[in-house]
């Protein structure tokens, strides 16, 4: 063993222990600390921060049971839970090895020991200590990622009657392990939603996983989802854990899953199933426990009864489900909406802008938003940039005032492909070539839009 860092304390009435085991220890390690009073243990152990404590399991005044060793690893433990306990004793048995493991203790060495024993028992206990920190650590920071993500999600805005219906929904649901399946338009907040589920349910600490399956390809869809080894195809170059994997015992948000076709919904319920996924170039199950939280702005019942989605699957996301209501439907809350977006733009952007005039206000409400709150959410922060004035005006919105209509485009056909590759040519037209545009229009997301473009040759 290598002098290295690490912090030991040990503990034991007998001076001649102590003292082998300092003489031993010292030139490998950058502190030793010891005790003979175990009345002492927790000031050293809130002071101290040790890597490595070794605790004697008989102390006089019961020196054979070792009860006395496993009441003050338990209060060691109750003092710092991630700290790394060894028992040193002459009264070492089977038994008493397995009893200490499982309460706690992370190894047990025999008195008298052997030296090269010891040092790489102590070696290693230290390196677990480490590992145990940076586990600690990385778990605080995805607390602290998790907030910051959080934050603009943190909560709704809306007093309107179908949203009341919404945060009744979630809070009742919110605790359970119930998968839900959250379906609206785009725009609508249904990350929103997946995010606040999470954030309410019994699984708060652990990670948050989203996936935007409209974006991930059907032949990387399994390597993404369910990971993959190294050398299982051209490019992977080392082994890749899944989102499900990652997600383990967390959530996992599934956006868009109506997008997925029905050989990848396949391969999907059986995960889900099963609870385990194997990664593509491995024949070994690997266990996972997801809370799966789905979304769709498709018709999803719809394509159910069109054979274009699994109903098993169907069954399996929609324990509960979640509707979302479209921006036009609750128009009562968009001066809430409004109000709170000037506040983080005029914020953000460090505009003295006070408030919205009565006019623009007018606009806003009277206008459908196709796209929803996140329609509105990108007019306020443009208009906020844009604005010279104290207040924002209609002149600050470029809005159109009248529903866009269908009946300028001509159908002459009863085909639904035909229809389809008509109305996305002619909205494409009308946005000169405009994707970001064209998709709000026609309530898809790029990805999705761009999927269409490709199948019709656009």
């Amino acid at each position: 063993m290598s002098k290295q860092e690490g912090r030991i304390l040990a503990i034991d009435d007998n001076e001649d222990i102590l003292f082998a085991l300092k003489l031993l220890l010292k030139p490998h390690v950058e502190a030793i600390d010891t005790i003979s009073n175990p009345q002492q243990i927790p000031d050293y152990i809130s002071t101290g921060n040790y890597d490595v404590i070794l605790l004697d399991m008989n102390f006089t005044k019961d020196a054979i049971s070792g009860q006395e060793g496993f009441d003050w690893l338990a209060k060691i433990l109750e003092i710092d839970p991630s700290s790394v306990v060894v028992f040193i004793t002459a009264y070492g048995d089977a038994e008493k090895a397995v009893k200490a493991i499982k309460a706690g203790a992370t190894d047990f060495v025999l008195k008298p020991w052997q030296n090269e024993k010891l040092l790489a028992t102590v070696s290693s206990s230290i390196k677990l200590r480490r590992s145990r920190k940076e586990t600690e650590s990385l778990r605080n920071k995805q607390k602290e990622i998790s907030a910051v993500l959080d934050q603009p999600f943190h909560e709704f805005i809306g007093n309107s009657p179908e949203m009341k219906s919404v945060f009744s929904t979630i809070k009742k649901v919110a605790e359970t392990d119930a998968n839900v399946l959250i379906l609206g338009e785009n725009g609508t907040g249904k990350e929103l939603v997946a995010r606040a589920l999470h954030r309410n349910s019994l699984r708060k600490d652990e990670i948050f996983i989203s996936v935007d399956l409209g974006s991930i390809s059907e032949t990387l869809f399994e390597s993404e989802l369910f990971g993959h080894e190294k050398g299982a195809f051209t490019d992977a170059k080392k082994e890749k854990s899944g989102r499900f994997e990652i997600a383990s015992g967390g959530t996992l948000f599934l956006d868009e899953i109506g997008n997925l076709s029905l050989p990848l919904q396949t391969k999907l319920l059986t995960v889900i199933e099963r609870k385990e996924v194997i990664r593509v170039g491995s024949n070994n199950p690997i266990s996972v426990n997801v809370r799966l939280i789905c979304a769709t702005n498709n018709n999803i019942h719809q394509m159910v009864e069109e054979n274009l989605f699994r109903q098993d699957l169907l069954y399996r996301v929609n324990t509960v489900e979640i509707h979302l209501p479209p921006l036009r439907e609750r128009t009562g809350d968009i001066p809430l909406l409004t109000n709170h977006f000037l506040k983080t733009y005029t914020k953000k952007y460090k505009k003295p802008i006070r408030g919205i005039s009565a006019g623009a206000l007018k606009i806003l409400s009277q206008y459908h938003w196709p796209g929803n709150v996140r329609e509105l959410q990108h007019a306020i922060e443009r208009a906020i940039i844009m604005s010279d004035s104290e207040s924002l005006q209609p002149e600050d919105f470029i809005l159109s005032t009248q529903p866009r209509k269908m009946a300028d485009i001509e159908i002459d056909t009863y085909n639904l492909d035909e229809i389809e590759k008509n109305i996305i040519e002619k909205v494409l037209k009308h946005h000169q070539g405009n994707i970001t545009q064209a998709a709000v229009d026609l309530g898809l997301t790029r990805t999705s839009l761009y999927r269409r473009m490709e199948k019709y040759g656009l």
